[in-house]
């Protein structure tokens, strides 16, 4: 039988061990454009190691509803994956910890509109789930020789819905 996953709502504090919320809160690190933009610096780390280089791609992933059937995770043991919407809907992020080199119990976050995540090397997490139309993301990752993809089946799945 499926084990239930709760949604909730993603925060910086809650993501912590998994990557980074990605987000303009707080006050901006400078005024650029004369004065007519914010810019917030530097928010994500991306890791790509030591013998790959950052790639920008686009994801055009099909929407989701949940709840969702969750039979499978990922990890990316080269490099960092960061996910930025280019809409303004949030998404569903699942992540897991590393458990004997397989997913934990996974938890399930909702993204609020305006954050993007930067999972970090070698996090489990579920795929590209956005909830509503369109699910176009700018994805910042490493590129390299490596395969960099490593993929959990569970043998049962979960049920990942909102509360």
């Amino acid at each position: 039988m499926a084990q239930k996953i709760i949604t909730e709502s993603l925060t910086k504090k809650k993501f912590q061990d998994f990557g980074e919320v990605i987000d303009t809160g707080g006050d901006p690190d400078m005024l650029i454009n004369q004065g007519l933009c914010e810019r917030y610096h530097d928010r994500a780390k991306i890791d790509v190691g030591p013998d790959g280089k950052v790639g920008l791609s686009l994801f055009n992933a099909e929407t989701r509803s949940l709840p969702l059937v969750l039979k499978m995770m990922e990890r990316h043991p080269d490099g960092s994956q960061a996910f930025i919407p280019m809409s303004t809907n949030g998404f569903l992020v699942i992540v897991a910890n590393d458990k004997n080199n397989r997913p934990d119990t996974p938890k399930a976050f909702l993204s609020s509109p305006g954050q993007a995540i930067n999972f970090f090397k070698g996090t489990w997490h579920g795929v590209l789930t956005p909830l509503s139309k369109p699910g176009l993301f700018a994805v910042i990752d490493r590129i390299g020789e490596s395969q960099n993809l490593e993929e959990f089946f569970f043998d049962v799945p979960y049920i990942v819905d909102r509360l």
